[in-house]
């Protein structure tokens, strides 16, 4: 704890050289304040002081609404008053016509750097998210019932117009199980079952038969057809539910995450690959949506922040609040992907300290079919929210014309301003939340896909997501600090990354200076690597550092289901290539070790080893 508000206190002292003022004030106040609020400070209270600091800029200027519990000096809240002179009248707290934009970056930096650590919440809090969570439930299965049949309509006839041609053929597929290949993935399951064990799968259900036999999932090939007599195909009923479990996101509150059933993640991660070709093999599809990159969305991010013309919205809770009866209606004209997705979706959730609940929703995060299929959904209310605004209906080439307009990442949507009242609207009106302290179109700060920017300028801050580490059984911690300290040196606080030097250095006693594609825990540098030695056979560059060590867990595998594993992953490495493009899948089935039918799953610990390794 002391030695991050030390971390602060240096970075806020490089942030006010950058921006010629002081921060001997702010740093006394911080630290007083942290001794009387402890880490929830840091890690709460000062990110919701950035957020509000986001909204004024969105406004245009600061309100007596925001900044709670911080105290004022004119028209501005006293705590980073200096900075905040920069970009807001001392008087009136309207926004300058030219606000210093290093003081704006420094006013995030300051605030958000500490608003990610991976710290578990307190248990008062994980039992409120859980609560959270099945009052959400409640509310999709309130709004499904009020949807009126105009909605339904309206959101039918715009995916459609998106969908039709893409879908067509993944039904096709699904029905003749066209290269429908499974996979197990390295993640928990609801059974519990070892990555391996995965392999022994021996429940299916009724569901799952109709669709995908589990003679052709579950076998290596039908010479082995007795192995079934030992499959139990569980009636709906009796189906296992969702595991819904919390993971650390931010101290103020935790991720709830749903984790599925064997038999259904098995059989998701065999309709995503078809899913995702059938999409983006559509050139305008590929344009509005994005599953594995960002960068579309970061820089439709800054022409907005630039330009006004674009809006970027975040919903609150988007997983668990898309209605399963909106994906129905999506794909209802496509009977064999239908019952395929329905096949593959869970129907019940197994709650902490609520029981077993039915799931109106879609899925929750966790589900291998939950992002894109969310993307889908939020892409045709989109359209529909559009069409409303231009009170016209839609046609292929209007959809057409809002390439590089439109564009879904996830939660994260970018419309035309023009049209981002009536998107609001509609997306609220199918049950959504729209974040209104994440989502901007009114002044020129503009967030997207991890980057914020302020008038075209690029004012994303780095963020500490861990304590810093005390000696070197602290590996996690020392992985997590080293990379902090590079992500700092990147972005130009070289005095704090000296500081983190010195106290890295009394960790790790061999600290040398690495390209950033080095194994090595070490200091990345404009300056290039250092050479320490050169390697006895290869006759290469080689340093004396620590290295990430993490072996996945003893889990042998033998038999026929050793040979099932063998003959999927080789299977799903030839479709490995694909057109120019498209999505990648070679990251959803990477061939990894040769040992894998002796070990497989995700490492439990994670440690560090000295070793002589490439500087590069």
């Amino acid at each position: 704890m002391k030695s991050l508000m030390l971390l602060w206190k240096t970075l806020a002292q490089e942030c006010a050289s950058r921006c010629h003022t002081s921060a001997t004030l702010d740093c006394k106040t911080v630290q007083g304040r942290v001794e009387h609020e402890g880490l929830s400070f840091l890690t709460i209270t000062l990110p919701t002081f950035g957020k509000d600091f986001e909204r004024s800029l969105d406004r245009g200027w600061v309100d007596r609404d925001l900044f709670t519990g911080f105290q004022w000096k004119g028209g501005l809240p006293k705590l980073l008053w200096g900075f905040l002179d920069q970009v807001f009248d001392r008087t009136s707290g309207v926004l300058l016509d030219d606000p210093d934009v290093d003081c704006i970056r420094s006013v995030r930096q300051l605030t958000l750097f500490c608003s990610k650590m991976r710290l578990p919440c307190s248990p008062v809090r994980v039992d409120a998210a859980f609560r959270a969570y099945v009052q959400c439930e409640q509310e999709v299965r309130e709004n499904r019932l009020d949807l009126e049949s105009t909605k339904l309509w309206q959101f039918r006839q715009a995916s459609r117009l998106l969908y039709q041609v893409p879908l067509t053929k993944v039904d096709r597929d699904i029905y003749y199980l066209d290269d429908v290949i499974p996979k197990h993935g390295p993640g928990a399951t609801a059974e519990k079952l070892t990555s391996n064990g995965k392999y022994r799968l021996k429940t299916w259900t009724k569901r799952l038969e109709k669709i995908f036999p589990c003679g052709e999932f579950l076998l290596p090939n039908w010479r082995h057809w007795r192995e079934l007599e030992d499959v139990d195909i569980l009636e709906p009923g009796d189906e296992i539910p969702v595991r819904v479990i919390s993971v650390p996101k931010t101290l103020k509150t935790p991720r709830i995450i749903g984790i599925e059933p064997t038999a259904m993640q098995y059989a998701q991660q065999a309709i995503l690959p078809k899913l995702l070709e059938g999409l983006f093999e559509v050139n305008h599809l590929r344009s509005f949506i994005g599953i594995d990159d960002q960068d579309p969305n970061r820089e439709m991010a800054k022409e907005g922040s630039s330009k006004g013309n674009l809006a970027t919205l975040d919903l609150s809770e988007a997983s668990d609040r898309v209605s399963n009866q909106l994906v129905c209606t999506m794909l209802c004209d496509h009977p064999h992907l239908f019952e395929a997705v329905q096949a593959a979706r869970s129907w019940k959730a197994d709650v902490p300290g609520e029981g077993v609940i039915a799931l109106s929703k879609f899925a929750s995060m966790g589900s291998a079919l939950c992002f894109p299929i969310e993307a889908m959904v939020f892409l045709s209310i989109v359209f529909v929210g559009i069409q409303k605004s231009l009170r016209t209906q839609l046609t292929p080439r209007l959809i057409e014309s809002f390439r590089g307009k439109v564009r879904v990442y996830g939660d994260d949507i970018i419309v035309p301003v023009d049209h981002v009242s009536s998107v609001i609207e509609a997306l609220e009106a199918y049950g959504l939340k729209v974040n209104s302290n994440k989502s901007f179109w009114t002044g020129r700060f503009r967030e997207s896909c991890g980057k914020e920017y302020y008038a075209g300028d690029d004012v994303s801050v780095v963020k500490c997501r861990s304590m810093l580490p005390n000696s070197r059984r602290h590996a996690q911690e020392a992985i997590s600090t080293v990379e902090l300290r590079n992500q700092l040196y990147k972005a130009g606080y070289w005095a704090t990354c000296r500081w983190l030097d010195d106290r890295l250095k009394e960790v790790l006693i061999h600290y040398p200076r690495v390209a950033d594609s080095s194994p090595v825990l070490g200091r990345h540098s404009f300056l290039g690597y250092e050479t320490q030695r050169i390697g006895e056979h290869l006759q290469n560059p080689l340093v004396r550092g620590y290295v990430v060590s993490a072996k996945s867990p003893s889990d042998k595998l033998d038999g026929i289901a050793a040979l099932l594993k063998c003959l999927l992953r080789s299977t799903r490495a030839s479709m490995v290539e694909r057109p120019d493009n498209s999505p990648r899948l070679d990251h959803l089935d990477p061939l990894v070790a040769e040992e894998h039918l002796e070990r497989a799953g995700r490492p439990h610990a994670v440690n560090i080893k000295l070793r002589w390794s490439p500087p590069f």
